[in-house]
């Protein structure tokens, strides 16, 4: 395995990046013909990436070797209304739902070729270093066995259905309670 190198990365800096992330992701995703149904695409992330870096605190964390980037994680902090939404709150941890201390991680993404050799793992503990807040929540694709398979190791818990719009999919809302 090639040196990897984390670098963090902040909201000045993803138009530069888009281009590498999604390819990255589009990469991740090959295969995965319920993402493309369920409309995620690498377009529809560019739009994703350049929303959420307009959040106070937004945070990227990308993986390099050989000198690309090999993978990448990002998120911000955010209000439990603004990331669960009214329908779902009501079932979160009710610490949960009461904190100030909570952020979204909305990607994670690794290239096929590097899965598996701990690329994700490092991403996320980056991100959680990067971010120090008490709550983190991600989503994540209903049947994705090999991400829920790391979220599980990384201690997440089922929060609910997150209902992504009226024509949208059904993705699983997770909650992971930090060290911070």
């Amino acid at each position: 395995m090639s040196a990897l190198a984390l670098r963090r990365h902040g909201a000045g800096d993803t138009a530069d990046l888009l281009d590498a992330l999604t390819g990255v992701w589009a990469e991740a995703h090959t295969g995965h013909d319920d993402v493309a149904r369920a409309g995620f695409t690498p377009e529809a992330l560019r739009r994703q990436i350049t929303g959420h870096a307009r959040h106070e605190g937004f945070v990227l964390v990308a993986a390099y070797a050989e000198g690309r980037i090999v993978g990448f994680g990002y998120g911000f902090p955010c209000t439990p209304l603004y990331w669960f939404g009214e329908q779902l709150l009501p079932s979160v941890t009710p610490e949960a739902r009461r904190t100030d201390s909570l952020a979204g991680i909305c990607e994670l993404a690794v290239r096929t070729g590097w899965q598996g050799q701990g690329i994700g793992y490092g991403l996320h503990r980056a991100l959680l270093e990067a971010l120090r807040t008490r709550w983190v929540s991600l989503l994540a694709m209903p049947g994705d066995t090999p991400a829920r398979q790391l979220y599980d190791r990384l201690g997440y818990r089922y929060a609910g259905p997150y209902h992504t719009g009226p024509d949208g999919p059904v993705l699983d809302l997770l909650l992971l309670r930090t060290p911070f």
